[in-house]
């Protein structure tokens, strides 16, 4: 069974840093892209960032310079360090990964973030 499991969420106050993790089983991901998503109460789920199997990263503006994903392939997981964290970061974040580099087929349960003003 393929599951993607997310880890490392908790309660932060504005500023501070926190780090994901999202393990992989049932399958090696290391040629997959991997995503980091995120929802916010009564928002639709938003692209946060992503790495590619030879680890190409992308992220969005609203994260980019603060956030950093990184992959440890041995682990077969993917990482989401999120510094400089701000109210508007709070939401459920969910890892995810694709084979195609198109349609995220595995979805992990997401952790939930919450920053503190």
């Amino acid at each position: 069974q393929v599951q993607l499991v997310e880890s490392g969420g908790g309660l932060v106050q504005a500023g501070g840093s926190l780090r994901l993790s999202c393990a992989g089983s049932g399958r090696t991901f290391s040629g997959y892209r991997m995503g980091w998503f995120r929802q916010a109460p009564g928002k639709e789920r938003e692209f946060v960032a992503r790495i590619s199997g030879i680890g190409s990263t992308l992220y969005a503006d609203s994260v980019k310079g603060r956030f950093g994903i990184s992959r440890d392939s041995v682990k077969n997981t993917v990482y989401l360090q999120m510094n400089s964290l701000k109210p508007e970061d709070t939401a459920v974040y969910y890892c995810a990964a694709s084979e195609t580099g198109t349609e995220y087929k595995y979805w992990g349960q997401g952790t939930q973030v919450t920053v503190s003003s």
